[in-house]
């Protein structure tokens, strides 16, 4: 919820920014609020990731998947994430968040963020999502791909990737997931 204002002005913003193609990068411009930061006074690590949502809103509405999500009864989840922080944001300082597509995988689509202030790299992250269909059911990449007018053959995604969103999966909803602890050490 402490999102929510936030989300709702750069989803506003979004539709007045310049139009963006499925392969390009999307940029969005934050600045670090009070209520960002943690007992460190720098930008707590859970808001990093409320604030990459943010700025994958933009990148669908500025590149146009959001509006035939929209018209298809489709949303999108994340399944996978991974983040890697290299400097603190501080209170106000601007920051930009880049945001590129970077490819599928037989289930899902991988999104690369980046944290960036003027120019350097402040944190990375990386985004594994699905999407699914409001009537119920999961959107195929096939689907997908061919209702956004997208080739997966243009984009390139790496295979130290592939493993992550591989290793990094729970079971299908549908299966078990026993939390089970295995013995430390």
């Amino acid at each position: 919820m402490h999102m929510l204002f936030r989300t709702l002005l750069h989803m506003l913003a979004s539709r007045f920014g310049p139009r963006l193609g499925l392969n390009e990068v999307a940029s969005t411009r934050f600045r670090v609020l009070p209520t960002d930061l943690d007992i460190l006074k720098h930008m707590n690590n859970g808001v990093y990731l409320s604030i990459a949502d943010i700025a994958r809103f933009d990148m669908l509405i500025r590149n146009g998947v959001w509006k035939v999500f929209a018209d298809r009864g489709w949303y999108p989840v994340v399944g996978s994430e991974t983040i890697t922080f290299r400097k603190s944001l501080m209170p106000w300082q601007r920051f930009s968040v880049e945001s590129r597509i970077v490819g599928f995988d037989d289930k899902a689509v991988f999104v690369e963020q980046r944290f960036v202030v003027r120019g350097e790299i402040y944190a990375q992250a990386f985004i594994r999502g699905r999407f699914l269909k409001r009537a119920g059911g999961v959107v195929s990449i096939a689907e997908l791909t061919d209702a956004v007018g997208a080739s997966p053959a243009d984009f390139r995604l790496p295979e130290w990737l592939v493993r992550w969103g591989a290793d990094a999966a729970l079971p299908p909803t549908r299966q078990p997931a026993p939390s089970v602890w295995e013995p430390a050490g």
